[in-house]
């Protein structure tokens, strides 16, 4: 599993993601992901801990992914889980992301919807899909903030025009029934349709039921 996914597998138990090394010519960060790659863990450990000692937030993050992971040195959760927030603090989105679903969980960090629901923000205004899911389902439930379905609405549309599925059917809902959103059946139909499209079988019925609506007298 590559570095970065292993971090979400510890945060979404099991989702693996690609490790995206930012194109910023950091030596560190470079030295250690080639390490890593030759599965030379302690100098990956070596070279990450120093890019992440002078700021480098994906340096930050891969240290700690490795530290919580316990992957080439002993495990320190702890060490791990302030590096996890360095990178978070210095913009990170993935880290962002790491991070509150951590703290949503309860998982090495007292739970805390509040702050969650603030970090997946975060790394929704950065574009980060899964980010802009989680937080929209604060909103819609009410978890960590007052509920608000038209804040909810916007995130999950946001998560939709990205392609997300889940995301799409209760946007579709959203603006079916008319909550957080002016009701328009011909946008509620075309998110049922976009569901649809990505796999969601209850998708596909309810477009033909809005298509059916529409057409009768």
């Amino acid at each position: 599993m590559a570095l970065a996914g292993l971090a979400l597998a510890l945060a979404t138990a099991g989702a693996a993601a690609q490790l995206q090394v930012e194109p910023d010519g950091d030596a560190d960060l470079a030295r250690g992901w080639a390490a890593y790659e030759a599965r030379d863990l302690p100098a990956a450990i070596d070279w990450f801990r120093k890019g992440a000692e002078r700021n480098q937030r994906v340096a930050q993050f891969n240290l700690a992914v490795m530290l919580i992971s316990g992957e080439g040195v002993a495990a320190d959760p702890q060490e791990g889980l302030m590096w996890l927030r360095r990178a978070a603090d210095n913009g990170m989105a993935r880290a962002q992301f790491s991070l509150a679903v951590l703290l949503e969980q309860g998982r090495l960090l007292p739970r805390s919807l509040p702050e969650a629901t603030s970090w997946y923000e975060k790394a929704a205004q950065q574009g980060w899909r899964d980010a802009q899911q989680a937080v929209a389902t604060q909103y819609y439930l009410g978890r960590g903030v007052p509920q608000d379905y038209a804040t909810a609405a916007l995130w999950y549309e946001r998560a939709a025009e990205q392609g997300d599925t889940g995301s799409a059917y209760i946007l579709a809902s959203m603006y079916e029934h008319g909550y957080g959103v002016p009701k328009d059946l011909r946008r509620a139909l075309r998110w049922y349709v976009e569901a649809s499209a990505g796999g969601e079988p209850a998708a596909r019925l309810k477009a033909e039921e809005l298509r059916a609506r529409q057409s009768s007298p």
